[in-house]
C-alpha cells in the first residue's frame, strides 16, 4: 500500500497493491493495522455505504455535524468519478481550503476523509458505484450539506452539467453554513 498526502496534511491517498495476471487482479482492499498506521491514529469503522450514480451526478459536499461526525473512507469499484474532500474544521490551517482525486475502478485508489471535512463527488463516466466505509452511523438530523459551486471554495469541477437531489440544490454557502452552525469540530 502507498500512501500519498495532499494540500489538506490529515486527507490521504491511498494507492493498494494490486496483483494481477492473464485471470484478473488481487487486492487486499482493507488492512486495519495498515490503515492506522497510514493516518497516525486509531479508528473504527461502523458502517459500510454504496451507491450508484449515473454520468454527472453530483453527491455533495456533505458532512455530518458533532457529536456524530464521520470520516470516510471511499472507492470506486465501477466506473470513475471526481471525488473531493473540502477541509471545514473551525480553527484548521487548511480551513475552506479542497482537495481532489479521481477514483476508478482501474485506479483502485481510494481516499480518506477525515472528520470534520464536507466530502462530494461527480460521476464523470456513464455510471459509477461508490464504496465508503464510516466511522460513525448516519444520524439524519446530525447532516448538512454545503454548495457544491461555492465561489468562496473555487472548486474546479469536470465540465459536466451536473444533476443534484432537491437537498444539494438548495445547500447554504459555507459562509451561511458557519453562521449558522459554528464551524465544524477540532480534530479527531
Amino acid at each position: 500500500m502507498k500512501v500519498l498526502d495532499t494540500a489538506i496534511a490529515d486527507v490521504k491517498i491511498i494507492e493498494p497493491a494490486v496483483f494481477g495476471d492473464e485471470r484478473g487482479f488481487f487486492m487486499e482492499s482493507f488492512n486495519q493495522a495498515a490503515f492506522e498506521q497510514a493516518i497516525g491514529r486509531p479508528v473504527s469503522f461502523v458502517q459500510d455505504n454504496h451507491s450508484r450514480s449515473r454520468r454527472g451526478v453530483l453527491r455533495g459536499l456533505h458532512l455530518q455535524l458533532p457529536p456524530h461526525p464521520q470520516g470516510k473512507l471511499v472507492r470506486v469499484t465501477s466506473g470513475e468519478v471526481f471525488d473531493v474532500a473540502v477541509d471545514v474544521r473551525k480553527g484548521s490551517p487548511s480551513y475552506g481550503k479542497w482537495v481532489a482525486v479521481v477514483l476508478s475502478e482501474h485506479n483502485k485508489r481510494q481516499f480518506w476523509i477525515p472528520e470534520g471535512l464536507a466530502h462530494g463527488f461527480l460521476v464523470i463516466s456513464d455510471t459509477a458505484d461508490f464504496l465508503y466505509k464510516t466511522t460513525d452511523y448516519w444520524f439524519r438530523d446530525l447532516e448538512r450539506s454545503i454548495a457544491w459551486n461555492d465561489p468562496e471554495l473555487g472548486i474546479d469541477w469536470p465540465d459536466l452539467p451536473p444533476i443534484l437531489s432537491d437537498k444539494d440544490r438548495a445547500a447554504p454557502m459555507l459562509a451561511q453554513f458557519v453562521a449558522e452552525y459554528d464551524g465544524q469540530p477540532a480534530r479527531p
